[in-house]
C-alpha cells in the first residue's frame, strides 16, 4: 500500500475505508469535526506486514463477531511513536505511550482510543506462523510492553530496526528478518509467562557451549547472523534467541563483543597494527568503518586509533 494524502472533501469515508483494507473491518469515530489528514504506509517482509500511520484523534472499534478469516488470523503489534492509545481487549483497558507497544489479537473484539494526533507502526504477524499457547496470547492482550523490559527491550529495539530497513530489504533478506522478529515474539511470549524463566538444563549449557565455538570459528564473516547459526547448529531461532537471554544478552550482542575483544587485541599486536583500523575491522566481521569506530568507542571509552596510541606510549 503507498501512502495517499486524504483530501477534506471526503476524508471521513476514504480513511474509514483505507482502515479496514489495511488492518480488519473496524467502525471509525472521529473525535474531531473535521478528520485530519492521514497517511498509512505498507510494506510485507515475507509473511509479516508493516504498517507506519498517523493520522489525527479518532476510536476504531472491532466488533459484531469477528472470524479469523476477517482478520486474516493476524496478531498485530503496535509500537507506538506519538501520542497515547487507549487500548481494550479480553476484559483489560491499558494506556500505550510513546515508546511502548502492546499486542492485539485481530480475530477477536478489540477497541483502540487515540485522544490525539498519533503516529505508530504496527506489525501483523500470521497466527499460525507463531510457535505460542493460545491462552498465553490472551494473558498478554492490552498490556503495555516498555522498551527496558528485558525480552520487551530486545522485541522493541529489533522491529524498530526492521521497519526502517524494510523499504530497501530484497526478498529473501526480507523473510530471515520476519523469522527472526516471529521467533522473538515469541520468546516475549514465553518470557512473560514465565516458560523462559527455567534454570539452563545441562543440555542447554551443552548447545550453548557448541553454538558459541561455531560462532567464534566464523567471526571474520560479515554474513554471521542469527538465522544462520541457528541452522549450522540445527536449532531454531526461538532456541537460539533464549540460550543467550538466559545469559542476559542477545546474539548480536555476544557476536558483536567478541568481535571487537579481536580487534582490540589486533590493534595493539606490533604484528597487525601495521594493517591499519579498517582493515583490522574488516578482519574480524564489520564491514562499516564507521559503525566499527562507535561500536569501539562506546565499548572501551575511546577510538580504535586512541587506543593504539595509548598501547605504544606504554612500549
Amino acid at each position: 500500500m503507498s501512502a495517499e494524502p486524504l483530501s477534506a472533501a471526503d476524508r471521513a469515508e476514504r480513511w474509514r475505508e483505507a482502515v479496514s483494507r489495511a488492518f480488519v473491518p473496524m467502525a471509525v469515530e472521529f473525535l474531531e469535526d473535521e478528520p485530519s489528514p492521514g497517511t498509512i504506509v505498507g510494506h510485507r517482509l515475507g509473511p509479516v506486514r508493516i504498517l507506519q500511520v498517523q493520522a489525527g484523534p479518532q476510536t476504531v472499534t472491532r466488533s459484531g463477531r469477528p472470524t479469523a478469516r476477517d482478520g486474516d488470523g493476524s496478531l498485530i503489534l503496535t509500537l507506538q511513536q506519538r501520542g497515547t492509545a487507549l487500548k481494550e481487549q479480553d476484559g483489560r483497558e491499558t494506556s500505550v505511550r510513546p515508546g511502548e507497544f502492546s499486542i492485539t489479537d485481530a480475530s477477536r473484539m478489540f477497541r483502540k482510543r487515540l485522544g490525539e494526533d498519533f503516529a505508530f507502526t504496527s506489525f501483523h504477524f500470521p497466527r499460525a506462523e507463531l510457535d505460542v499457547q493460545e491462552r498465553d496470547l490472551r494473558d498478554l492482550t492490552a498490556i503495555a510492553f516498555g522498551p527496558g523490559e528485558g525480552s520487551a527491550a530486545l522485541v522493541a529495539t529489533y522491529l524498530a530496526g526492521m521497519a526502517r530497513e524494510a523499504p530497501v530489504l530484497d526478498e529473501a533478506v526480507g523473510r530471515r528478518a520476519a523469522a527472526t522478529a516471529l521467533d522473538l515474539l515469541a520468546l516475549l511470549v514465553d518470557d512473560r509467562c514465565g516458560r523462559a524463566a527455567r534454570p539452563q538444563s545441562a543440555h542447554s549449557a551443552a548447545s550453548l557451549a557448541r553454538i558459541k565455538d561455531h560462532i567464534l570459528h566464523h567471526l571474520p564473516d560479515p554474513d554471521l547472523s542469527p538465522s544462520a547459526i541457528a541452522a549450522a547448529n540445527q536449532v531454531s531461532l526461538r532456541l537460539l534467541h533464549k540460550l543467550f537471554q538466559q545469559e542476559g544478552t542477545t546474539v548480536g550482542a555476544w557476536i558483536r563483543a567478541q568481535r571487537l575483544d579481536r580487534c582490540r587485541r589486533d590493534l595493539r599486536r606490533p604484528t597487525t597494527a601495521q594493517l591499519g583500523v579498517a582493515a583490522i575491522a574488516r578482519r574480524w566481521g564489520f564491514v562499516n568503518s564507521s559503525h566499527f569506530g562507535r561500536a569501539f568507542r562506546e565499548a572501551y571509552g575511546m577510538t580504535p586509533r586512541e587506543w593504539q596510541a595509548v598501547g605504544r606510549s606504554r612500549d
